[in-house]
Parts: C-alpha cells; sequence; structure tokens
C-alpha cells in the first residue's frame, strides 16, 4: 500500500471515530500518524540524484511574495498591473507553466513578485506539479491567495487545506512549546498553565508514535495537539497570507462589502483597475520591511538609497543595521545616534540592541584609535630610531 493510500486510510478511520474524551487519545496518535506520512511524501524519492525540474528563481531585492491560486483567477494579470513584466494570459486554464518573476518598485525598495502555475485539489500528493509549486511558497515571504470573488469560499478552503497539509501554516505564530531531545532520562512533561487540550498521557502517546523515549517538553500556551505534533516535526514554515478577491466587478456590492470586512482581505479587480494601491500598501504592511536612512558624521543624511531590513530577514535592531553593511563594522561601534519615530529624543544615543522603525536615520559613531604612551611630552617613549645607524644624519652647515 503506498503512502497516499496509506493516508487516505487514516482520514477516513479519523472520520467515522466519535470525538470524546474516551477517543482522544486514540484520535491524537492518528494524527500523528498522518503528519510522519506526509512528511515522507514531501521527501524526495531515495536513490534519485536529482530533484528535477523545480520553479525556483533567484531571490532578488528586500522581499518575496508569491501568488497562489486557482487556474484562469487573475494571477498572470496581476502580476503584469503591479511589476510591468509581461506574463501570458489566456481565457483556457493552465496559461502559466513556470515560475514568471516581476519586481515591484515601492517606498523605495524593490519587492520580488512570482506569477506561479495553478494548483488545483490533490496539489499536496503531487497532482499537477503542486509540489514544486507549493516550494516556491515556502521560500516566499508573503503569500498573496488570489481566489475568484463570484466562488471564494470553497477555492480558500481548498487551497488552505493543501497548504497546511504540506507544513505551511498561514497567519499564525509559532506554538510555544519547548522541546528537546535526551539521550538518556525518559520524558520530563511540564507546564506553565493548566492544560485543556493536551495532558502527559496524550503527549507520551505521540511522542511514542515517533520513537522518542527520551526528552524534555514544555508548554507555555494552551496549545492543542496539533501544535505539539508541529513542533515534534520541526519542518514547519509559518507565513503571512492576505486572500485577494478579483473579479469583484461580476458580484454585488453588498457581497464586495462583506469579503472585505474579512480578515487579511483585499478586494480588487483587474479588469477595471480597482483597488491595487489599497493592495500595495497591505503588502507592505504585513511584510514589515523598514527602511534605515544612514547619515555621514557632519552631513545630510541620504534619503535615496536606504537600507532595508525585516524582522524575517535577520531583525531590525542597530546591530542588525550594522551588519547588513560590513560584518566587521560591529566591532568598531562606539555608539550609534538615530533620529526617528523609535528614539525619545533627538538625536539619541542609542546601543546595539535598539530596535530601529521604517524611516529612522542612523549615524554609527566609531571608536577612536588609542595613541600608546600618551600625547606630547607625556609620551612614555621615544620616538627615534633605537639603533644608533638608523639615525637620520643632519644636513651640514653651508659655510
Amino acid at each position: 500500500m503506498g503512502i497516499i493510500e496509506r493516508i487516505k486510510e487514516i482520514e477516513a478511520e479519523m472520520a467515522r471515530t466519535q470525538k470524546n474524551k474516551a477517543t482522544e487519545y486514540h484520535l491524537g496518535q492518528l494524527k500523528a500518524k498522518i503528519a510522519k506520512l506526509r512528511t515522507q511524501l514531501l521527501e524526495p524519492p531515495k536513490g534519485s540524484s536529482a530533484g528535477g525540474d523545480g520553479f525556483e528563481v533567484t531571490k532578488f531585492g528586500h522581499g518575496r511574495v508569491a501568488l497562489i491560486g486557482f487556474p484562469s483567477v487573475g494571477k498572470s494579470t496581476l502580476l503584469t498591473m503591479l511589476t510591468g513584466t509581461h506574463s501570458e494570459a489566456a481565457s483556457y486554464e493552465f496559461t502559466t507553466l513556470t515560475c514568471i518573476p516581476g519586481i515591484i518598485h515601492y517606498n523605495d525598495t524593490k519587492i520580488q513578485l512570482l506569477d506561479l502555475p495553478g494548483i488545483i485539489e490533490g496539489a499536496s500528493e503531487g497532482k499537477g506539479r503542486g509540489r514544486q509549486v507549493i516550494a516556491v511558497a515556502k521560500s516566499s515571504d508573503l503569500v498573496l491567495m488570489v481566489l475568484d470573488a463570484s466562488k471564494s469560499e470553497g477555492h480558500r478552503q481548498i487551497l488552505t487545506r493543501e497548504l497546511e497539509s504540506v507544513g505551511l501554516r498561514l497567519n499564525k505564530r509559532p506554538p510555544q512549546i519547548y522541546f528537546k531531545k535526551k539521550k538518556t532520562g525518559g520524558i520530563s512533561f511540564n507546564s506553565t498553565l493548566p492544560l485543556t487540550h493536551v495532558n502527559e498521557k496524550l503527549c507520551y502517546q505521540i511522542l511514542h508514535e515517533y520513537k522518542i523515549h527520551n526528552a524534555e517538553v514544555l508548554f507555555r500556551e494552551d496549545a492543542t495537539v496539533d501544535d505539539l505534533i508541529d513542533v515534534i516535526e520541526g519542518n514547519r514554515k509559518y507565513i503571512k497570507c492576505v486572500y485577494v478577491y478579483n473579479k469583484i466587478d461580476v458580484i454585488g456590492i453588498d457581497d464586495v462589502d462583506k469579503l472585505a470586512q474579512r480578515p487579511n482581505s483585499v478586494v480588487i479587480s483587474c479588469n477595471l483597475k480597482l483597488n491595487l494601491d489599497r493592495l500595495l500598501s497591505k503588502m507592505w504592511e504585513e511584510m514589515g520591511l523598514v527602511r534605515v536612512y544612514t547619515k555621514p558624521q557632519g552631513q545630510q543624511p541620504d534619503f535615496s538609497d536606504p537600507v532595508v531590513l525585516s524582522a524575517d530577514r535577520g531583525g531590525c535592531t542597530v546591530e542588525d543595521f550594522c551588519n547588513h553593511i560590513h560584518r566587521n563594522l560591529i566591532k568598531d561601534v562606539k555608539y550609534v545616534l538615530v533620529w526617528g519615530t523609535s528614539a525619545r529624543h533627538y538625536p539619541q544615543h542609542c546601543g546595539l540592541g535598539h530596535v530601529l522603525q521604517d524611516e529612522d536615520v542612523v549615524q554609527i559613531v566609531k571608536k577612536k584609535e588609542k595613541e600608546e604612551g600618551g600625547r606630547g611630552r607625556f609620551k612614555s617613549h621615544s620616538t627615534a630610531p633605537a639603533r644608533i645607524s638608523d639615525r637620520q644624519k643632519k644636513v651640514p652647515l653651508k659655510t
């Protein structure tokens, strides 16, 4: 029996099992088995040398955004309108067969936008080259899920389920669970608050399913069984997602209003060029890019070329800013002067741990090289040569 058949068999068993206190341990074990099988499904087959043709393109710019959606929902048209890069669009499905990159120039930054082929139901099992598409989405900083406004609800649920089955967690944060394998000592289970979804026995059973018999587990929040499995697997990617409802010109204004009020949602129309500026501002807000301008000592700030930082790519502290310029710069920093919204007063003397905010101005003050032995007549050693032969002879006087 193949991996896909085993997954379907376990899912059928979970569907016909009643959910109550007596069956929660059995359901927890079944969830762990499915997670293990899905991880095996994502691994390349043994004995294969290369991974085959993928859609991966070189990372460029300060951030990466991937367009995901069903065929013929307007992804290629949206890429052409936002970046100017031509992506073929036609009235038939699967017009785009590979990854087409484009660059959005917005707020002095460059954001890479990827137009991916449409994915269908069963993409996580490899249908329609779905695994390659989802692999590119894992490497992006933000996912734009493009949906048809006239049939959005069913598509949104299917796409979310397909992405979650391969380890992508949309608009979620990593669970506050500390997990560490040990060589000996058995399983140590602790929590800092009362747990309602998981208990010690269920945790032991899930760990034994993974053949882990020595580990330390600490719950810092009331997490579920799925959260515990995600932490044990360790290959989950937590990524932000914006739901983009296209083709709003074919539905009524009441339906548009309902879609626009949903969380993390933007309504647009590529045909009539409606609300595209709101989409760009929402992307900027979700990516959390921070522009920092440099100021040389005694000169005006340089507002033409900012240093762009983000929490997903390294961090936004002064130390990250220095490392972004040069990795050896941090050794010579004495202190930093900061102007902007992160400073309490202008300028503020800051250390390396100060968190910068968007459009801050930073001036780095370096340490001065110390002169050995004091200055002037307080010098402890002479500058004259040590050997007599090295001394400079005086020019004889003219007579």
